[in-house]
C-alpha cells in the first residue's frame, strides 16, 4: 500500500544524463584531463558539492570546486533554454496521473537552480508537493538522505512512498530509504545487477510505471 511518490528527475523525467557527462568532459579537456565513462560512473548520483569537487580535483585546473559546479551548471542551464532538455515520452502523464491520486515529490542529484528551471520550462511544478536537491542533504545517492528528506517533507513514511528511479545510485538510494522501488533502466547508462534487485518492478516504458503507481495508489486509497 502507497501513499505518496517520490520521482527522480534526471532519466526519469527528463533526457539530460548525457549532457551532464557532455559538460564534464568538456571542462575536464579544456584543463587537459581526458574524462571518460568510469569518471562519469563515479559522478552518478553526487549531488553537485560532491561531483564538482570530484572534477575539480580531476581536471587540475587550479579552480575552486564552487566554480566549477557554476560553470557546469550554467551549461545545463543553457541545454535547457536551448530546447536540449525535453519531458521524456509519457514522464508528463506519468507524473500526473500520480499526483492525481497521492501527494507526489522529487528526490534529485541535481542542484536547486537546475531542478526549478526544468520543472517550470516543462510546466510540471505545480504537482510537486516538495522537491529536494542532494545539495541540501548530507550525503548524495547511494546514501538515502534525499529520499528520507522528501518523504519528511511530504509527511509520508518513506515506507509508505514509491521511487522511481534509473540509476545505480538511485535505485540504491531509494531502497536503502526503505522505498518500494520502481526501476525504468536507462538504456545508455544501465543500472548494476545488485542495484536492480532492490527494485520491486522493473518497467520497460513509462506507461508500464504509471499503470504500476496507479495499482498501488489504488491500493493505498482503499486502505
Amino acid at each position: 500500500m502507497a501513499d505518496a511518490v517520490v520521482f527522480d528527475m534526471d532519466g526519469v523525467l527528463v533526457e539530460s544524463e548525457h549532457l551532464w557527462e557532455e559538460l564534464w568532459t568538456t571542462f575536464a579537456a579544456a584543463r587537459g584531463a581526458r574524462w571518460g565513462p568510469e569518471q562519469t560512473g563515479s559522478c552518478q548520483g553526487m549531488s553537485a558539492p560532491e561531483w564538482a569537487t570530484f572534477l575539480t580535483e580531476f581536471a587540475g585546473g587550479g579552480e575552486s570546486a564552487e566554480a566549477t559546479e557554476r560553470e557546469v551548471v550554467d551549461g545545463m542551464i543553457a541545454a535547457l533554454e536551448g530546447g536540449r532538455i525535453d519531458l521524456l515520452d509519457g514522464a508528463r502523464e506519468m507524473v500526473a496521473e500520480a499526483a492525481a491520486r497521492g501527494p507526489v515529490a522529487l528526490a534529485s542529484s541535481a542542484p536547486r537552480r537546475v531542478i526549478d528551471a526544468v520543472l517550470i520550462r516543462h510546466s510540471v511544478d505545480h504537482h510537486f508537493k516538495a522537491t529536494v536537491s542532494s545539495a541540501e542533504v548530507s550525503r548524495g545517492k547511494p546514501s538515502p538522505d534525499v529520499y528520507l528528506a522528501a518523504a519528511e517533507r511530504l509527511g509520508v513514511p518513506a515506507t509508505a512512498c514509491l521511487a522511481v528511479e534509473d540509476s545505480s545510485n538511485g535505485l540504491r538510494s531509494a531502497a536503502a530509504a526503505g522505498m518500494t522501488v520502481i526501476a525504468i533502466p536507462n538504456p545508455q547508462y544501465p543500472p548494476a545487477e545488485d542495484a536492480l534487485a532492490g527494485a520491486t518492478h522493473i518497467a520497460t516504458d513509462h506507461a508500464s510505471v504509471t499503470r504500476f503507481l496507479v495499482t498501488e495508489l489504488k491500493k493505498g486509497d482503499r486502505a
